[in-house]
This record gives structure tokens, C-alpha cells and sequence, in this order.
């Protein structure tokens, strides 16, 4: 990685520190290419095991297949669907003659490379690797465009294929024109279909609902052109049209469409492309080159500019102290969790908008738009059921002046898709995967942080109005279970009930959805107070207290647990806290944690804090009392998931604060690592990365719609948090920090000794100081006085 060692100093350049191939493995479904933070563009491998219509991994890399078909210009942040999201438009740089069509090779026997991981390498804003043909490729991009070095074999044929159809999940069509005059390919691809493949609704969202231009400008002549399409190859011809569909296998197999440019070898070898990309336009492509990448700019030139602002950006955390391996695994974590949201704007503030159109469930791509007055950029790549638990919080706290620029977005695409809050948006899709309300959530909890730069009072009236007004799409079934479209699904009788009948939710599970949005509802609430709007904080409350409707205390032979309910009041049975009824992607057993907005509420639901403490011991630690924490219990803690990710941290309410210290100290040291294994599973936009960085800085948010955070025994001896913007600095200090110094002793905020293991909001938004004394072995009367137990 070329990092150097800084034993125990401020870290200095921390995108030394940054392996973009953690998480490549394992299932994180990373991608190791070139982007820069928040940037549209994303260039990085496409990997083939053997079918065109499909990847090695969900966002088109996988460590352990050595085989690309292209370097696709973008990608998404480690999503889960497989096919993810994006890899539109792989370039694939091939060393032979192209005498047959590369759609035809549907087995990516012919037009795709083998490489080795010896002759790749990966950092922050550059992507280099050379292939088994002899073919190289150095790419790096600035924030809409990038510039390509590919050095091919003298003397034998070289050729650079544009597969314009072949994102990851298909199209519905794509263009190509090959201007060999001026030595330029310009073309689209319209597309979409984010989970369109998902056995649990995915058919719904078999449609396009964007197009992605790209410009491509080369620094010397080609010496021979042509096109494809489907079966058929056309040398000679400079254009072409024709998508792929969005299905797999034999039904996709042979379609699409592309074109190529071939170079004379004999005297020189390389080959310079500067490209620029749009969600918007051709024009708006070419003006984003124009404006980013210098005529004369090679790789290196734009990687060092990138690398520049990969350091300014990850400076934000400026942490000393630590193994190499801690400082590699903390600041990668940081670089994944800043990957996202993502530009969908061009440079003169244009973007597609979201289209919607009830009457046609078809494709649907929306008309430009424009950034509204105050709004730097307008951002998409929302995973909201994923994000709003850890991602939005770190983005809120390191970067708001981006967090109200999204939520500036967030609130764009509403008002376009009739006032509609999408939970899931790609690009200007909704595509409505998962449950809940996480928009609510996550425009409360900017709030709270201090965010302001946004349509306030307008957001909070539309999300309101979204939660309390019922909407036909709430009566619908279409994608369901996983992709339905109500974004508060059935909510007339969820008012009535005051929960989310399994029998009638039209939902993914009636329990998983009272409780995401109680805890949406929650948040709401504190948003509305904050505003001085009592009424609705009142109402809004109350609703958050909604998740004591689906606990049943006599479930699972009484101990308690959340449970499905049907519209008649009965319990859906038969009833086990390991089955995933009623839930989505979680089983009882870990959703009848997520209550993190009233834990002293579950705690006395229980039977009291001293029961629920015991519970969850179970929880994290199997019969014998080793650890759970990797997943494959549906009893027991799933560090791969977003439903229980706060669990560790509730002990800090239950009165034991030493045990979130050292089960979060375990997951940080057993769970995350170096390595493409070294992220537990899905990195979902930056969602299990941005846990990590609270974790290791002994900090957690502590519930949506509040900046207050709870504590834990930091891993550095010091970090500062430097907020973008001029915010006031955070600055944590814990001299005796070590590998075996994992409980914390005592805590000062701002100088003076704190016994509570948390801190209020007022750090986050004004900055101060927090330093811990720790230890090797737990103390039990730090911050257990009930008084003083997280509100």
C-alpha cells in the first residue's frame, strides 16, 4: 500500500492508509476504482465468471475472480442486490483482431482478460492494473470526468471496446457514434432496474430511469473503427443502438449493442482517452470534461489532484496512535463511508429529475431540472434503511454543508414524484427497496446535527404530510414484499391499529415496519419540537411509542418479543423468535432490539434494566459464552445487518456501559480488519464503514433525530474531528489507549469529569473535548447510576 509508518504522530497523509480492495471479499461488495468523494464518476473493473449477463459480485468486482470484461464508468458502494446497481458502459481494452461481435461472446470467453493481483493496484482516486494479454490500463477521474492510459502490446492489434448496453443489470437501450475525424466516441445507455432481479418484488423494478452520456476524446487517430449490435459485426460503421433487456442468462444472452476503435501498435503503444459523463446530456458531458480535466492531463497528473482531495477529505479525522493495521482499516472505513451520496448534477447545476407516472409502471426517465437557489449540487445514491442508522450521522458530522445539500435532494425528488419520499433512490429512480420511512429519519437527524441548509420548514411539512396523510401507493402490492411502493404502506389502518397488520400491510413485514416507523415517527417528533411545532411533536410521540403494540410478553414462552400482528388484534402464530415472519431481512430475535428511541421503555417491557442486560448477553454470546458476532444465529447479533447494528451500545442504558465497551472493542478487533475480507458483509453506501468510525473513535450516535452521543473506550490515543465548513473541532483523547486497555475508567467533557456514558448534542453541533482514562479490566460503577442513564 506504500504506507509509511507513523508510530505514534498525527497521521499525516491518510489516504496512504486507504486499501480501496477492503471489502472486495467476503460479501462487502466494494469496488476498488477510481472515484473521488461524492463524485459521479466511478471507474472500476467489471469482472466476468463466465457470463455476460451477470458479474462475479453484486457491484461487478469480486477479489477472488481474476477476469474483467471492461472498467465500467460507475458504480454504487456496496449494495447488496446482484446485480447491484450502475457499471454503465465498460471500456475494455483488447489485444487481438475483433472479428466477431463481443455480445456474441456471451461467455466472455473471446473479448475479457484474465489478471493477477500482483499487477494491480488501488488507491484513492486511481485504479492501475496490467492484464494477462499484455494490455495496461491506468485510470484516473476527477468529480464528472477522468482521463485513461492504456498501453498495449507493439505490434499487435489494439482495440478498445465500448460496450454502451452492458450495465451490470442490462438496458433498454444504448447508443454509440465513432467520430474517427476527430478522434472522439460519444454515446448513452438507458437503464436502471436497481434489484430488478430480487426474487421478493424485484420484477417491479425491471425498468429504466436514467440515461448516462459519455464523451471520449483520444490523443492520436484510430486506425480502424466498427460497430455491433447483437450478433452482428459491422467493421466500418460508426454507429449503433440496441439495449440488452434486464433479465439473465439465456433471455439477455446475445443481445446489445457497442462499437470499437482500433490503434497502430508498430510505433506506438499508447493510447491516452479523456472522458467526461452526464445523467443529463451529450452537451452537459462534454462540458463536464471541458471543466475538470485539463487538455494535456495524464493519469498521473489527475490521481495526484485526486489523491490531494482524498487527504483534504479524510483529514476531517485526524487520528495518531494506532498499528498500521488499525490506521489502514480506520481511514479505508472512512473512504468508503464518503463515497456516498453521490453528483447526479452537471457543472452549470443540471440533473435529471424523478419522473412519476402512476398510470404507466413501465420506464419513466424524468425531465432536467435545475439545483434551486442555495443548493451547491444535487446528490442521489440514498440506501436510506441502511444509512440512516450510522451513515447519514458521520456525513452530518464531517460534512454538512453535503448532508444539506442532499437533503436538499432528497426533498427535489419528492416534490417531483407527487410528494412522494422514495426510501431507496438510484440516480433520479425510486425504486422503493426495503421498509420504513428512513427519508423521516434521516432529514430529522441532519437537523438535530446542526444541518441547515435546506428547504427547512417545506421538507418537514412534505415528510409530515407523507406520515399522516394515507396515499393510494399504500394500498398497493406491486414489488412487494421487498420493493413495495407505499413508502408509508396502508397507513389509514396503521393509524386506526396503531400498528402494521400483517394480514393487510401491503408491506414487507407488519412488525418491521411499526418498528421503522416508530422509530421514524420518533424522530419526527423531536424534528417538530425543535421547529416549536407542539402539535405535531405531541402526535408524532406518541406514534413513536407505536412499537410497544407488537410486543408481546407472552411470546416465546413469556419472555417477550416482538411479534407480527394480524388486523384483528391476534397474534400471527405459530410464533418463533428465530423465524424472519413479520420482519425483513431480521428475525424477532434481533429485531426486538430496535427500540433505540426508548430503551428504558423495552427495558421495563422486559421486566427491568437487570433482565434486559441478561438477554442481551444471550444475544451476543452463544450458550458457552463465546461470542456471536459474525452472523448465522437468527438468534444471536448478525454483524452483516443493519436491524441490530446499534444492539452493542444499548448497554450503556441498561446500566452496564463496560459491556457495550468491550463487545464494541471485540467486533472492532475480530469483526473489521485489513484485507478484502476485512468488512463482515454488505458495506451498504458506506453504512457498516461509517459504524466502524464511530466504534473506533468510542462515539455512537444514539438514536435518529438527536445529535447525542453514546460512549465507548476509543481505540487511538487521540483523534480530532474536524468538521468541513468551520465547524468547531472535536477532540477525543485517550492517552493509555491499547490493545488491552479496552474499558473505559473515567470520562472529562470540556474539563470537567463526566459519569455518564453519553454526551449531548451540543458537542456535535458547538465541538469540545472529551478524554477517557482507560483500562484492562471493567469498571462496574462508572455511569450506572440510573439518573444518569442515556435518556
Amino acid at each position: 500500500m506504500g504506507a509509511v509508518d507513523v508510530p505514534a504522530g498525527e497521521v499525516r497523509s491518510p489516504s496512504a492508509y486507504v486499501d480501496p480492495l477492503i471489502g472486495s471479499a467476503n460479501g462487502g461488495n466494494t469496488y476498488p476504482g477510481a472515484n473521488l468523494p461524492f463524485g459521479m464518476i466511478a471507474w472500476s473493473p467489471t469482472s466476468t465468471a463466465g457470463d455476460q449477463t451477470n458479474t462475479a459480485a453484486a457491484n461487478g468486482y469480486s477479489y477472488n475472480t481474476t477476469r474483467v470484461r471492461g472498467f465500467s464508468l460507475t458504480h454504487v458502494n456496496g449494495a447488496g442486490c446482484h446485480p447491484g446497481a450502475a457499471g454503465d458502459v465498460p471500456v475494455m481494452p483488447f489485444v487481438g483482431e475483433v472479428d466477431s461481435s463481443p455480445t456474441a461472446d456471451t461467455k466472455d470467453q473471446k473479448y475479457a482478460s484474465g489478471f493477477t493481483h500482483a499487477n494491480e493496484n488501488a488507491e484513492p482516486g486511481r485504479y492501475r492494473v496490467k492484464l494477462d494479454s499484455g494490455a495496461a490500463t491506468d485510470l484516473a477521474v476527477s468529480e464528472r470526468a477522468g482521463v485513461a492510459d492504456f498501453t498495449f502490446p507493439a505490434d499487435q492489434p489494439a482495440n478498445l471496446l465500448f460496450r454502451v448496453s452492458n450495465s451490470l443489470n442490462g438496458s433498454k437501450d444504448a447508443h454509440i457514434d465513432i467520430d474517427a475525424k476527430n478522434r472522439k466516441v460519444t454515446g448513452w445507455v438507458e437503464t436502471g432496474a436497481f434489484c430488478g432481479r430480487r426474487a421478493n418484488g424485484g420484477s417491479n423494478n425491471r425498468t429504466s430511469y436514467y440515461r448516462l452520456y459519455f464523451t471520449a476524446s483520444f490523443d492520436r487517430a484510430f486506425s480502424g473503427v466498427g460497430t455491433w449490435r447483437d450478433g452482428t459485426l459491422s467493421p466500418g460503421a460508426t454507429t449503433a443502438d440496441g439495449g440488452e433487456g434486464y433479465l439473465t442468462g439465456a433471455d439477455r444472452a446475445g443481445r446489445g449493442s457497442g462499437g470499437y476503435v482500433s490503434f497502430d501498435t508498430a510505433s506506438d503503444n499508447d493510447v491516452r482517452m479523456r472522458l467526461g459523463i452526464s445523467y443529463v446530456s451529450l452537451a452537459g458531458a462534454e462540458a463536464n470534461l471541458r471543466g475538470e480535466i485539463a487538455p494535456r492531463a495524464s493519469a498521473a497528473d489527475v490521481a495526484a489532484a485526486g489523491r490531494a482531495v482524498w487527504d483534504k477529505k479524510l483529514r476531517a479525522v485526524r487520528i495518531s496512535g494506532g498499528s498500521e493495521a488499525q490506521r489502514t482499516t480506520f481511514y479505508t472505513a472512512l473512504y468508503h463511508a464518503l463515497q456516498q451520496p453521490n453528483l447526479i448534477s452537471d457543472r452549470d447545476g443540471r440533473y435529471p429529475g424523478m419522473a412519476r407516472n402512476p398510470d404507466d409502471k413501465t420506464d419513466r426517465v424524468g425531465e432536467t431540472q435545475r439545483v434551486v437557489r442555495g443548493q451547491g449540487a444535487q446528490y442521489s445514491n440514498f440506501s436510506g434503511w441502511d444509512q440512516y442508522r450510522a451513515q447519514v450521522q458521520l456525513l452530518a458530522l464531517l460534512e454538512p454543508r453535503v448532508a444539506g445539500d442532499f437533503a436538499q435532494s432528497l426533498f427535489n425528488f419528492a416534490r417531483q414524484n407527487g410528494g412522494v419520499w422514495d426510501r431507496w433512490v438510484h440516480i433520479s429512480g425510486a425504486t422503493h427497496v426495503m421498509t420504513g420511512d428512513p427519508t423521516a429519519a434521516t432529514l430529522a437527524t441532519f437537523y438535530a446535527m446542526g444541518v441547515r441548509n435546506f428547504d427547512v420548514k417545506g421538507a418537514f411539512a412534505s415528510l409530515y404530510r407523507q406520515a399522516t396523510v394515507p396515499h393510494p401507493d399504500g394500498l398497493s402490492d406491486a414489488g412487494c414484499p421487498g420493493q413495495c411502493e407505499g413508502q408509508r404502506p396502508n397507513l389509514a389502518q396503521y393509524l386506526d391499529s396503531h400498528y402494521a397488520a400483517q394480514d393487510v400491510c401491503h408491506c414487507w413485514g407488519g412488525a418491521a415496519e411499526t418498528l421503522e416507523d416508530a422509530v421514524a415517527d420518533s424522530a419526527l417528533a423531536r424534528w417538530a419540537k425543535l421547529l416549536g411545532r407542539e402539535a405535531e411533536a405531541k402526535e408524532l410521540e406518541a406514534r413513536g411509542g407505536y412499537w410497544r403494540n407488537v410486543f408481546n410478553p407472552q411470546a416465546g414462552n413469556g419472555v417477550g418479543y416482538i411479534q407480527a400482528r394480524n388486523l384483528n388484534g391476534s397474534w400471527v402464530t405459530p410464533f418463533d423468535p428465530a423465524s424472519d415472519r413479520g420482519f425483513a431481512q431480521g428475525t424477532s430475535a434481533t429485531y426486538t432490539w430496535m427500540v433505540p428511541q426508548d430503551v428504558q421503555g423495552l427495558a421495563d417491557a422486559m421486566g427491568g434494566r437487570e433482565i434486559a442486560a441478561a438477554r442481551l448477553d444471550g444475544f451476543f454470546h452463544k450458550p458457552d459464552g463465546s461470542w456471536s458476532l459474525r452472523g448465522g444465529d437468527p438468534l444471536r447479533y448478525d454483524a452483516t445487518n443493519e436491524p441490530g447494528i446499534h444492539a452493542p451500545w444499548l448497554y450503556n442504558a441498561l446500566g452496564q456501559p463496560w459491556k457495550t465497551q468491550e463487545t464494541v472493542r471485540e467486533l472492532v478487533d475480530a469483526v473489521y480488519g485489513t484485507g478484502p475480507a476485512g468488512l463482515p458483509g454488505n458495506d451498504d453506501l458506506g453504512t457498516m464503514s461509517a459504524w466502524y468510525v464511530f466504534a473506533a473513535l468510542g462515539i455512537y450516535p444514539q438514536t435518529p433525530g438527536r445529535a447525542d452521543l453514546l460512549l465507548t473506550s476509543p481505540l487511538f490515543p487521540r483523534a480530532v474531528i474536524a468538521p468541513a465548513g468551520g465547524r468547531g473541532a472535536i477532540t477525543i483523547s485517550a492517552p493509555d489507549a491499547s490493545t488491552t486497555n479496552s474499558y473505559v475508567d473515567s470520562v472529562r467533557l470540556n474539563g470537567r469529569t463526566r459519569d455518564a456514558s453519553w454526551v449531548d448534542g451540543s458537542l456535535v453541533r458547538k465541538g469540545g473535548s472529551l478524554t477517557f482514562g482507560l483500562t484492562d479490566s471493567p469498571n462496574t460503577t462508572w455511569a450506572t447510576a440510573p439518573e444518569r442513564l442515556p435518556r
